[in-house]
């Protein structure tokens, strides 16, 4: 079993009409035995940022740690928040200088941009980004994931639209994949708001 898989984790990203959905599965487990049904994988940076961490449980708690306070440095000297593109280049950058011992992580970034326009992105461990225009995943249960998101994604979908599929995906993909699972936790962000909801999933 790789380390990737310890904790068993989904995460997933997808992009609307000025807005964007973040979501992940609740399960943390050691291997094949369950720890905990409420483990938080997705990190707010600010209103128009957030952050999913699929891998080792502990690394993703350090490295968010990390990434915070480099963020609240950035505040503090450029009296704004940090563009999602920057903030990409940034943790790209945290985990390329890590690369000989890298943390067991793979990011995913969801944000808006000043136009409104919605940014997603994920990168592997050593922080080789991965850009896209409609949806990222990461995560044990990644590979059903991309089926689903593929079959159910479309264009330019209203935020609650876009809440439906996006939940609709990460539940489907997570009972196809038995490390990840017991719910699910979903944002939807628009120019605006920001929805936070708890999914109930299969608890098995």
């Amino acid at each position: 079993m790789s380390i990737f898989e310890y904790n068993g984790s989904a995460v997933v990203a997808m992009v609307g009409k000025n807005c964007f959905a973040i979501a992940s599965d609740r399960r943390f487990g050691v291997q094949l035995q369950t720890i905990a049904t409420d483990f938080q994988k997705i990190y707010r940076i600010h209103d128009k940022l957030f952050l999913g961490l699929s891998g080792l449980g502990t690394d993703a708690q350090t490295l968010y740690q990390r990434l915070v306070y480099q963020h609240k440095l950035y505040q503090l000297r450029e009296e704004r928040d940090m563009k999602p593109e920057t903030f990409a280049s940034l943790v790209s950058a945290r985990l390329y200088e890590k690369r000989f011992g890298p943390y067991f992580c793979q990011p995913v970034i969801a944000g808006l941009s000043d136009e409104d326009k919605p940014f997603i992105c994920t990168m592997d461990c050593i922080g080789a980004k991965e850009l896209a225009k409609d949806f990222v995943v990461s995560g044990t249960a990644s590979e059903s994931l991309y089926g689903a998101c593929e079959a159910m994604f479309k264009p330019d979908l209203e935020p609650e639209e876009l809440f439906e599929t996006i939940s609709q995906a990460l539940l489907s993909s997570v009972d196809r994949d038995c490390l990840s699972g017991w719910g699910g936790h979903v944002y939807v962000v628009t120019p605006t708001e920001v929805k936070e909801r708890i999914l109930k999933g299969r608890m098995d």
